[in-house]
């Protein structure tokens, strides 16, 4: 099985290519590739990354009062 590559790892081979290579690159990451199905598969979210402790919309409701 071939071995996971990192950023770090990466970030030497791209500061090598030629500009044009680079804009390339850069083209192919911004393209659309379909869902995150299988970063997140990977990855998945943090307990604490979604908090569902208040109600929607209860930070709202502070701070507003010197708009009003």
């Amino acid at each position: 099985m071939s071995k996971s590559l990192s950023a770090d790892d990466l970030l030497p081979l791209v500061a090598c290519l030629p500009a044009q290579e680079r804009l390339r690159l850069l083209r192919m990451i911004k393209a659309p590739l379909g869902s995150d199905a299988s970063v997140y598969g990977a990855c998945p979210p943090a307990r604490e990354e979604f908090s569902t402790d208040d109600g929607a919309l209860a930070w709202d409701a502070e701070g507003w009062e010197e708009f009003g």
